[in-house]
């Protein structure tokens, strides 16, 4: 019985190693930017619940005053209205998964300037006019995106 050596030259094997530390750095680069971004979301979900409390007028509540848990998010009619006349936005749109018409960088904008995708200015009451920081808006959208 006749065996056979295979003769790797040197080259090969050293590409094959720069290959697999290629791989493996971009693994981590990868997982650095998945760990990244799963923050990024996680402090915008804590800006949108707890400090902008987008929650409070864009989520549907139960008869009970209660949040509809499985709808958060998801545009409401407001329960309440202005005591003197003013311009009011009656109803609180859907805002899980980025309002109709905004790309990511449109909605970061907004909450950034108050600026509207179409270029109208400003919101009407009671949506409070955010100038938020760059990071903050991009945390915000990035949560709100993420949703379903």
């Amino acid at each position: 019985m006749k065996t056979s050596l295979l003769i790797v030259p040197a080259t090969a094997v050293f590409a094959v190693g720069v290959l697999a530390l290629v791989s493996l750095a971009s693994s981590r680069e990868s997982a650095a930017n998945d760990l990244a971004e799963r923050g990024r979301i996680e402090r915008g979900r804590y800006l949108v619940h707890h400090v902008s409390l987008c929650i409070d007028c864009h989520s549907p509540r139960g008869e009970q005053g209660r949040f509809i848990e499985e709808k958060h998010l998801t545009g409401s009619e407001l329960g309440f209205k202005p005591t003197v006349a003013m311009p009011w936005m009656p109803v609180a749109p859907k805002i899980a998964g980025l309002p109709e018409g905004y790309t990511s960088e449109s909605m970061v904008h907004f909450l950034m300037t108050g600026e509207r995708p179409n270029g109208r200015p400003g919101v009407l009451p009671p949506m409070p006019p955010y100038r938020l920081e760059r990071a903050d808006a991009e945390a915000m959208t990035a949560y709100l995106r993420s949703l379903k």
